[in-house]
C-alpha cells in the first residue's frame, strides 16, 4: 500500500514538473451584475470584485448608508477584504446612493 502511494505521488510530481500549462477562459460577466454608474462605482467594482461578483451587490435589498457600512465592515473584518478606510467610505457612499432604500 505504501509503495502504491509513493508511486502515485511520484507520477503526480513528474507530471507537474513537465511544465504543462493550462489556462481557463472565464465567461463574460452577465449584464445583470453591471453596477449603476456614479461616483464610486469604479472603486466599488475594483475592490469588491476581488472576492465576489458584482451580482452579489446588485441582488442585495436596498439599504441606506448605515446598512451598507455594516456590510462593508463585515467584508473587511470577517472576510479580510483588502479595502482601506478611504475606499470603504467611497464604497459606502456609492452603495447608499446607488443601491439605497426603494423610493
Amino acid at each position: 500500500m505504501r509503495l502504491a502511494i509513493v508511486a502515485v505521488t511520484l507520477l503526480l510530481a513528474a507530471g507537474s514538473a513537465a511544465g504543462t500549462e493550462h489556462s481557463v477562459t472565464l465567461p463574460d460577466d452577465h449584464v445583470y451584475g453591471t453596477l449603476t454608474p456614479g461616483p464610486g462605482a469604479e472603486v466599488t467594482r475594483n475592490r469588491c470584485a476581488v472576492c465576489h461578483s458584482t451580482d452579489y451587490i446588485v441582488m442585495q435589498p436596498g439599504g441606506d448608508a448605515r446598512q451598507w457600512q455594516g456590510v462593508v465592515t463585515k467584508m473587511i473584518k470577517v472576510f479580510g477584504a483588502p479595502i482601506d478606510d478611504d475606499e470603504a467610505r467611497t464604497i459606502v457612499e456609492y452603495l447608499g446612493s446607488a443601491y439605497g432604500p426603494p423610493k
